[in-house]
């Protein structure tokens, strides 16, 4: 199995952008190939990171569970076919894209096949970084239950704090294995508020450190531009290979 990082946080948290930071953090550590999973059904870790989408898995087993399979195929053949049209290469990476939401009717032989050859496509990587939604239900469904650093991304509110506790406690109710679980507070502003800091104390949350606001990310993103292509000094960047330098073994 691969070192895998995973993201989770509430909407609008950054979480996307740190999971591409943390990409090409490990990139120039020479920590590749690296697979990259958007497990997030509001696929955008492709354009952060400035490649292309052909095809995601979720588009995959729509097709199959309504019987779209092509004459002389296999199911399990289509599978295939399917899983390798939906990776995409990057410099140092590989990217796939979980798609969106199942939809009505039973998903189980399609998931149980998705499940089967993605855990085959992990295991040629010794990196894994994977965005999720708020909840961690992808996690344990569709790919991987061991987890070796979970990254719990919140903004600077009580209420972000309160979201991050909720998805800390929902990782024990599903028992999944996140060996290091850490906080890490964006979009932060001349350090935490003490309510701030009192909140993280009470929820159990290890933080890890905070970002800042940065408006050249805004602005890379209201342009369309990859984000992981901000400046090597830009502030926020600086501030997460600071955090990524104390959560990520080295080897």
């Amino acid at each position: 199995m691969p070192y895998a990082v995973a993201m989770a946080g509430k909407g609008g948290t950054g979480k996307t952008t740190i999971a591409g930071f943390l990409i090409r953090y490990l990139v120039q550590k020479g920590k590749t190939p690296i697979l990259a999973v958007d497990a997030d059904s509001n696929t955008n870790l492709n354009q952060v990171l400035g490649v292309s989408m052909r095809a995601t898995l979720g588009t995959a087993r729509e097709e199959m569970k309504e019987g779209v399979v092509k004459h002389g195929m296999t199911k399990q053949m289509f599978m295939e076919m399917k899983l390798a049209d939906a990776v995409v290469e990057g410099e140092g990476f590989d990217l796939i894209a979980m798609g969106r939401p199942e939809g009505a009717g039973c998903y189980c032989a399609a998931n149980h096949l998705l499940s089967m050859y993605l855990a085959r496509l992990i295991d040629n990587y010794p990196y894994m970084v994977m965005d999720n939604e708020a909840g961690m239900e992808h996690i344990s469904r569709l790919t991987t239950n061991n987890v070796d650093v979970l990254l719990i991304v919140s903004d600077p509110s009580i209420r972000g704090i309160d979201a991050a506790g909720r998805i800390n406690t929902l990782v024990d109710e599903l028992k999944l294995r996140a060996v290091k679980r850490f906080l890490i507070v964006n979009q932060a502003r001349d350090g935490l508020a003490g309510s701030l800091q009192q909140a993280i104390v009470e929820q159990g949350l290890n933080l890890a450190g905070t970002m800042p606001k940065d408006d050249l990310l805004y602005e890379f993103d209201m342009n369309g531009n990859p984000i992981v292509t901000v400046p090597d000094d830009n502030p926020a960047l600086c501030a997460a290979f600071e955090i990524f330098d104390k959560v990520i073994e080295p080897d």
